[in-house]
């Protein structure tokens, strides 16, 4: 694999693309766990009920799925450096003023930037990470990948204790400090980039490929859709599984905290296991047992080791950070992985965004949580389909460069 040696990849830069990418992971899932713990306390503050819950919980793989397919062109049109500029700003912005919502809908609108800013995070730091670190991807995707799985873990578990001694506003409003910090690190990336293609310098933006032609393309789609419909689907619904069971407030936010927090021993491992094995999937059905087993103490005995349930659930989402990283073994260019990181995110979390309200729906309508937890065992069903077809040692370019042969 050839690294394109552009001025901001050399040694003296890579310090500042690094922190950069860094601190923006630490906000990319901040806006989804410091608010399901404090879901059922801003609904009575604001007036707001189960449909408006079910909203705000399909509104994270929404706006992914939508940053998914909007995010590879915008990084075309204005570079992914400036791209992800603009997605820190987002992202700052929706999650400060969402903490001032008068009522639910200003609250859904703010929410919505927030994840949108998030999405596009998503989708552009992979093929950074590919462009700058391309013969680090396994460090650098695991470095980036924990960061994203600690800013998933200690908002959930921060959530009411500072919600309790401050009021939840503060606790919504004080992580808008990461991207916030982040700013000025992307923004002298963003300078840095427009000055090497001033000096013309800095390697060609990468083009758009038909992706969708390569089975790699929909195996991601469904396996990261699938684990990221489990894994809504349980960040919004979790703490009221546990409360309805007769649980507390905190046991819910604890519960979720450990659901994300056991993400981070996992994301040590993930990326590992996919640059030591060429075909990865015999983790991912041991990951996918993990997941059923968690789902099926929540259902049968939510009371009796609900922290247990939910670590076994955690372990059972360890495939997500095994897809993305896929998304750069999978490719041999900046252009590849950003186009697979597009299709792949974007109609992934687009599928995702049905879980967290048909499991809302399933429960109204069925007063229960069996048809909610068997949908969960369903999606985790699908996502082994797609995972035996992203996890097949093959290159998305040479696959496409064949189909292409074929054709002709």
């Amino acid at each position: 694999m050839t690294v394109v040696s552009t001025p901001l990849s050399r040694p003296r830069a890579g310090a500042l693309v690094l922190s950069a990418i860094i601190v923006f992971s630490l906000s990319l899932r901040t806006a989804v766990t410091s608010m399901s713990p404090l879901l059922t306390r801003i609904s009575r503050d604001l007036d707001f009920g189960s449909v408006v819950i079910g909203i705000l919980g399909m509104l994270a793989t929404l706006m992914f799925g939508l940053a998914g397919l909007v995010g590879p062109a915008l990084g075309r049109r204005f570079g992914l450096e400036a791209a992800a500029l603009g997605a820190v700003v987002a992202t700052a912005l929706g999650i400060g003023l969402r903490a001032l919502s008068p009522n639910a809908w200003v609250l859904i609108v703010l929410s919505a930037l927030a994840l949108f800013g998030m999405g596009l995070g998503n989708v552009l730091i992979p093929p950074l990470v590919k462009r700058y670190f391309g013969v680090r991807i396994a460090a650098v995707s695991t470095a980036y990948i924990v960061c994203v799985q600690m800013g998933t873990m200690v908002p959930a578990a921060l959530a009411v204790p500072v919600a309790d001694a401050h009021g939840w506003r503060i606790s919504l409003a004080m992580w808008a400090i990461i991207p916030i910090v982040a700013l000025p690190l992307w923004t002298a990336v963003a300078l840095r980039r427009r000055a090497d293609v001033s000096d013309g310098d800095a390697e060609p933006t990468p083009p758009r490929l038909p992706v969708w032609r390569s089975p790699i393309a929909w195996g991601l789609t469904l396996m990261f859709g699938m684990t990221s419909l489990m894994t809504y689907s349980l960040f919004t619904w979790l703490p009221k599984v546990l409360t309805d069971a007769g649980g507390s407030e905190a046991l819910g936010g604890n519960a979720v905290a450990v659901f994300a927090g056991i993400g981070v021993a996992a994301t040590v491992i993930a990326p590992w296991l996919c640059m030591r094995f060429a075909n990865p999937f015999g983790f991912v059905v041991v990951f996918a047992a993990c997941m059923i087993a968690g789902i099926a103490g929540l259902w049968l005995a939510p009371l009796s080791a609900p922290l247990l349930w939910a670590l076994l659930a955690g372990l059972g989402v360890t495939q997500f950070p095994m897809a993305l990283t896929l998304i750069n073994l999978r490719s041999r260019s900046s252009a590849g992985s950003s186009s697979l990181s597009g299709f792949g995110q974007g109609l992934g979390y687009l599928l995702a965004c049905l879980g967290p309200l048909l499991f809302g729906i399933l429960h109204d309508a069925t007063g229960g949580w069996t048809a909610p937890f068997a949908f969960l065992t369903l999606a985790c069903g699908v996502m082994l389909v797609g995972a035996w077809a992203i996890c097949r040692p093959r290159i998305l370019e040479d696959d496409l460069a064949a189909r292409d042969h074929t054709l002709a």
